[in-house]
């Protein structure tokens, strides 16, 4: 048995100190009327901080542009009332020892004819394209993309000045950043399109500005995805050689921590190697890496064609044991583990692990993710 402890090691990384290596994945809930963070936002992530989560990272949360939300009611991270209450909800979370950051989001072309706030806002992405072939909205200029990388910094200068403790890029899931990187959905000839080093230069001015609008010592998370939304078997690269070329730039640019999103944390990237995708990207950049996917669950998402379009919690799930989790931890292949779905059901998933109490946890309901467990 692989002693679960490894994962209530401290990490430490500029300016974030953390207790442990358990790390609240974000998960979109829609549930911030208008846009604002309430009572209940508050209470939801304080009871996971409560429940000895290390770094919780909020749900997506839509940046300073007309075009950036896709769905409703999911909170905004501009605007009086939206920040005053994320400063709310940083202070519960502190107050219970724990350590939060925002993931900042453009949800691209994903965002629907109709959305507010302003439903007569396109989307707005690369090439005007949903998924490969399928249009949606408008192609970017190059104000539009000089306009959403100057809101991603906005996002994270409030993030600091705030409280929070770091700030992460959602660059995953086929959503704006990720879209750029496809080549399905970025059909560009200018300097955006073409090449995976021309495809992947918004995102590093994203991260840029990031980067230049907090402090040295703020960390700065990026997550990042082969699979999208729209294509659960869609790949960005297929050797090692080809991540290494992807990823360096992105880490140059000012990434500290890259979370890499995948659907069962325990299959590996490439062939010939074990290793997952926070195993390679650790290794060859050399930053620290947070593994996601299914983490004690027993059952995986549904399949493409039932789920939902979006970052939501969907299908239910038991729970598995984590051994295969730990001994990764111990060899070193990630320093962070991401929990999603079990920490929707088991607020205390931390704290039930750290007491040898993983046969006591509850399976994943999705209707969970509407209360306040």
């Amino acid at each position: 048995m692989a002693n679960p402890q490894t994962l209530f090691r401290p990490f430490q990384l500029g300016s974030l100190s953390l207790s442990n290596r358990i790390v609240m994945a974000p998960m979109t809930r829609m549930a911030s009327p208008n846009h604002i963070p309430d009572d209940d936002v508050v209470e939801y992530y304080r009871r996971r901080a409560a429940g000895g989560v290390g770094l919780i990272i909020t749900e997506g949360t839509i940046i300073n542009h007309k075009a950036s939300n896709g769905y409703p009611q999911v909170p905004a991270f501009y605007g009086d009332k939206a920040l005053a209450g994320w400063k709310k909800v940083v202070e519960a979370v502190h107050a219970e020892g724990g350590k939060i950051a925002p993931q900042i989001w453009h949800v691209g072309s994903a965002r629907e004819p109709g959305t507010p706030p302003d439903p007569q806002v396109p989307a707005y992405s690369p090439s005007g394209l949903a998924s490969p072939g399928v249009k949606n909205g408008v192609a970017m200029t190059q104000d539009d993309i000089d306009e959403v990388v100057a809101a991603y910094g906005e996002a994270a200068r409030n993030a600091q000045a705030l409280g929070f403790d770091a700030v992460e890029i959602h660059g995953a899931h086929g959503y704006l950043i990720d879209q750029f990187f496809w080549e399905g959905t970025n059909q560009r000839d200018d300097h955006y399109g073409g090449s995976m080093e021309n495809r992947e230069r918004f995102a590093v001015e994203v991260i840029r500005a990031v980067r230049a609008a907090v402090t040295d010592d703020f960390p700065v998370l990026f997550r990042w995805s082969q699979w999208k939304l729209q294509d659960y078997s869609a790949r960005l690269v297929n050797t090692p050689e080809e991540l290494d070329a992807f990823l360096q730039p992105l880490s140059e640019a000012g990434v500290d921590i890259f979370h890499c999103s995948t659907r069962r944390f325990w299959e590996p990237e490439f062939e010939g190697s074990n290793l997952n995708l926070a195993g390679w990207t650790k290794k060859l950049t050399g930053k620290p890496a947070i593994t996601v996917g299914s983490v004690s669950l027993s059952s995986d998402f549904l399949n493409r064609s039932e789920s939902l379009s979006k970052d939501v919690l969907f299908d239910s799930a038991g729970h598995a044991d984590i051994d295969n989790l730990v001994s990764r931890m111990e060899a070193g292949e990630f320093d962070l583990v991401a929990v999603g779905r079990a920490l929707i059901s088991n607020p205390d998933w931390a704290n039930r692990v750290r007491h040898g109490e993983v046969d006591e946890l509850k399976p994943y309901d999705k209707d969970d993710a509407q209360s306040l467990l």
